[in-house]
């Protein structure tokens, strides 16, 4: 019997083990030119490629790969899969003690403990202060991603858990480097939101308040993309340093001439 090849998908919607893929190629950035297709992209992790993902993934021929998850989120949802010629480079962006806690919360916690810790817009408030210290407390870890994007490092995907929040801010913090506007950032990261993009929750246990609908609405602002989130990280950018640009240059060493060099690889137009 002959073996079929793999049907490669064609789209990020065919993707069936990866999660929130796209290619910000043709957003507008700085002097009117693009951000050039097939150069960034963004993702949910790799871990569960399948075949046919992994086939469509080899054919962006990508540089390199930046991991943004933890040792917890490696040990729960396994190594992202091998991709030909590709540098994998594990920067994390949260501490592993942090992230075994917040997959205990949500895989494990009754209705109890989940309402002591995320109602009364605790979950929110809870996103909104992760993403404050991301910008204040990541400065050498995202000056570093950048630096290595301007000097050799693209074709690149960037990738978390679920692509949304410490891949959503660094994918900000490139465009913001870019000279991509605000509002064009914004619209970006709210495509998180989409249902089909979002991280699939999975809880243990068989008790009838399992997947309850109190459970998953209490769960839902973690795995969500909201503008409040993003926006907190911006006004952390303007309250610390005053513009984008201080942030850049003083928050992460990241000079007028990699900024250029950056522009060159990534930009069209």
């Amino acid at each position: 019997m002959t073996q079929q090849p793999p049907q490669v998908p064609q789209t990020e919607a065919a993707l069936v083990g990866v999660r929130n893929f796209r290619d910000l190629g043709g957003l507008p950035a700085a002097d009117g030119r693009r951000v050039r297709e097939g150069v960034l992209f963004r993702s949910g992790h790799l871990a569960h490629a399948t075949e046919e993902d992994t086939v469509f993934l080899d054919a962006l021929k990508l540089h390199t790969v930046f991991d943004f998850r933890n040792a917890a989120d490696i040990k729960l949802e396994g190594p992202d899969v091998t991709l030909r010629g590709v540098r994998n480079v594990n920067l994390p962006l949260s501490d592993p003690a942090d992230g075994a806690g917040f997959w205990t919360m949500v895989r494990e916690g009754d209705l109890n403990t989940l309402r002591k810790l995320l109602d009364e817009g605790r979950a929110a408030q809870r996103m909104i202060n992760s993403y404050r210290a991301l910008i204040t407390g990541r400065l050498d870890e995202h000056g570093r991603m950048l630096s290595a994007i301007a000097e050799d490092s693209s074709p690149v995907l960037m990738h978390c858990s679920a692509g949304k929040d410490r891949a959503g801010l660094s994918i900000a913090v490139t465009l913001l480097a870019l000279g991509v506007e605000r509002d064009v950032i914004e619209a970006d990261y709210l495509e998180s939101a989409a249902a089909h993009r979002r991280y699939k929750i999975w809880r243990k246990g068989g008790g009838e308040d399992t997947m309850a609908p109190e459970v998953l609405a209490l769960l839902l602002p973690l795995f969500d993309a909201r503008l409040e989130y993003l926006a907190a990280a911006f006004t952390t950018i303007e309250e610390t340093w005053g513009d984008p640009e201080r942030y850049l240059s003083e928050g992460l060493g990241f000079t007028a001439p990699q900024r250029e060099r950056l522009r060159e690889r990534l930009l069209t137009g």
